[in-house]
């Protein structure tokens, strides 16, 4: 039994998909893994760089992002998966330590015209780090489309 299907989604209604701290350690393993970039992998390199310091790939900020999706929305919804993204920006650095919070705000509701027990959704995801005394900075944010069966009627 899902929690939410496509007509639970309303258009300007936002989902706090909750929080998740990032580590030194998750840093250097995803770097040295999918994105081995100096500032990613070796810490005197990120020191020495345009950074200043270690920081995560927006690509691993991307996929913890997506584990907060997943837990916060999809896991709880009759997701049918994504067609894709269409824009994605790393706005400030991700560094050790960060405590990254993310939240989904609905931005376009569509009914699907040729699968009558689906629709399209479009969100815009904004993640924010702990720094700043209003709520934090935002590091990326995020727009894309999901589909959502309709909820069974009888």
């Amino acid at each position: 039994m899902h929690s939410y299907y496509f007509e639970d989604m309303v258009l300007g209604a936002s989902f706090d998909l909750g929080h998740c701290q990032v580590s030194e350690e998750e840093i250097l393993q995803f770097g040295r893994q999918f994105d081995p970039q100096p500032f990613h992998i070796d810490p005197a390199a990120a020191q020495a760089s345009v950074f200043g310091g270690l920081v995560a790939s927006g690509w691993h900020t991307c996929s913890l992002t997506m584990r907060l999706l997943v837990d916060g929305l999809l896991a709880h919804s009759s997701s049918l998966g994504s067609p894709g993204v269409d824009n994605i920006r790393w706005l400030r650095p991700v560094r050790p330590g960060d405590t990254l919070h993310a939240v989904v705000t609905i931005t376009e509701v569509r009914p699907s015209q040729s699968k009558p027990d689906r629709g399209a959704v479009k969100i815009h995801i904004a993640v924010s780090n702990q720094r700043d005394d209003q709520g934090g900075e935002v590091v990326m944010t995020m727009d894309s489309f999901g589909l959502f069966a309709r909820r069974p009627v009888g």
